[in-house]
């Protein structure tokens, strides 16, 4: 810190370039040493179509791969689990019968499988159900 003396009053400056320093170290170092969650994927093969549309979708998502796993909303469950998330879900404002679906199913996943999961949602009151698939390029 430097002091000069003009007339007889006494400045005083301070050199901010250390501080400045300091603090962007604390911030990389704060960026480096912060861990980030990675959240597991769910690995799908969706059956194609070339007839679907792309929507944006707010609701439930029921997820079925092909090595048997079922997921209600990237949270796995059993099938009876299933059902008691289903029944124990809230829906806001809406009603069950109202309130959106949507299942995504592998394309190894056996039809059988599938009616079993259209089963167990349709006996928990929900009946606006969704099947998503890969959308199928066009070719000309």
């Amino acid at each position: 810190m430097r002091m000069k003396s003009k007339r007889g009053s006494i400045r005083s400056n301070v050199d901010m370039t250390p501080m400045i320093d300091i603090v962007f170290q604390l911030i990389l170092f704060f960026l480096v040493s912060t861990t980030f969650a990675i959240l597991p994927g769910i690995k799908l093969r969706l059956p194609t179509s070339h007839t679907s549309e792309g929507t944006s979708f707010q609701g439930i998502t029921i997820t079925a791969d092909a090595d048997g796993l079922l997921f209600f909303n990237e949270k796995e469950v059993s099938p009876d689990d299933l059902k008691k998330e289903l029944v124990l879900y809230d829906t806001g404002d809406m009603k069950k019968e109202e309130f959106p679906v949507s299942l995504e199913a592998d394309s190894e996943v056996t039809n059988g499988t599938i009616v079993k999961i259209f089963d167990i949602i349709r006996e928990s009151g929900y009946a606006v159900i969704n099947l998503r698939t890969a959308s199928a390029k066009k070719e000309n």
